[in-house]
This record gives structure tokens, C-alpha cells and sequence, in this order.
């Protein structure tokens, strides 16, 4: 599939096709395409935890998310990820090279995570992000040793529903309220030395 319309097809799905089921092949393959993700220092801290038996996704579902998750994602299997803490961002001695810390453990996670969830994509798969769960509960079903911080559960599976596009901001909006971003960026550098206008 070409990568635009990849990106354009993805959506958050809350409604999972109950009698199609993800299989353990395809969750490793989603995974291996996280995986080639950059991390900081080539740290590769990220931690993936997969469940696709319907028994095991309920079971870990009813103890592990608030019911409006185990609503949006029954019928999908779930994929934990997490990070090894205190690696990356982080020197040799355990040091933070800076004020951002376990933060860069997170933005690590989130790059994989967003390989992720295009590689369920381009195999005809959905996924939900899930930010909201019980990180204790999590912890105990899947035996996650205290040096790894969670991150999101996601539900993979396939849509039965097909929602439309949320609008999207414009790359003004987000970049300056300026007309012209690369213009802007210029004029700032001349007048201030800075990048921004």
C-alpha cells in the first residue's frame, strides 16, 4: 500500500469484528516492523506483551481495562507495550544526559508504537490506542518487572465499523500562525539568530 494513502486509511477503531481473529503470525510481524523503529543510542528498550486468545484478551480485559475500553476493544486481540526504564536518556552510570529522563524512553515507545499500528494497517488490520488501564493489574496478569514502564495497550483486530476522518489541522496550525512557515523561519534566524519568528 502507498505510504499516503496508509496514513489517510488509519483510523482509531471502537467496534472489533468478533468472528475474525488476529493470529499469534500476525503479531509478530506487526511487532517486528516496531521494532525497526529508532531509539535513542540504538537502546531498543521497547517491550511488547500480545494476547489473542479470546479467552486470555476477556480475561485480561475484564481485570485490566475500565469498561469503556473492554467495550471499544472486544473482539480484538491486545498488545501491551512498555520500556525498559532509565535507558534511554541515560548515560552508562544511569545519569540522565538530560531534563527529559524517562521521557525519551516514552517518545522511543511512541515511534515503535506508531510502526506498529501502520504495519496492522498496510495487513488490513485496526488498532486502538489505549491510554487508560490499570498499570497494577497489567503488571500482576503479565508478570512485568518493575524496571519497565508501561505504556498503552492496543487492540488489533479487524473493523467492523469504518468511521470518517476526523478533521485535520493545516501545517500552519500546528507549525505558527505565519503565512509562510519556511519564509517565517528565515526572517526569524535573520532578525534573532533564533528559529522561530
Amino acid at each position: 500500500m502507498e505510504f499516503t494513502k496508509l496514513l489517510e486509511e488509519r483510523r482509531s477503531i471502537r467496534a472489533f469484528d468478533p468472528e475474525k481473529h488476529v493470529t499469534a503470525e500476525q503479531i509478530q510481524e506487526i511487532v517486528q516492523a516496531a521494532i525497526q523503529a529508532p531509539s535513542w543510542k540504538n537502546s531498543q528498550t521497547t517491550r511488547y506483551y500480545a494476547l489473542v486468545t479470546p479467552e486470555k484478551v476477556e480475561e485480561f480485559s475484564a481485570k485490566c481495562l475500565p469498561e469503556f475500553n473492554q467495550k471499544s476493544s472486544k473482539g480484538a486481540a491486545l498488545v501491551v507495550t512498555a520500556f525498559v526504564k532509565d535507558r534511554s536518556g541515560f548515560t552508562q552510570d544511569g545519569t540522565p544526559d538530560n531534563e527529559v529522563g524517562n521521557g525519551w524512553g516514552y517518545y522511543d515507545l511512541g515511534l515503535h508504537d506508531e510502526n506498529l499500528i501502520l504495519r496492522a494497517r498496510e495487513l488490513g488490520l485496526d488498532t486502538l490506542i489505549m491510554g487508560i488501564r490499570d498499570e497494577k493489574a497489567i503488571r500482576e496478569a503479565l508478570s512485568i518487572p518493575e524496571n519497565e514502564l508501561l505504556g498503552a495497550v492496543i487492540a488489533v483486530g479487524y473493523r467492523a465499523i469504518n468511521p470518517d476522518k476526523p478533521k485535520r489541522k493545516t501545517v500552519l496550525n500546528p507549525a505558527h500562525p505565519c503565512e509562510d512557515v519556511r519564509g517565517t523561519f528565515q526572517a526569524g534566524i535573520q532578525r534573532t539568530g533564533k528559529t522561530a519568528c
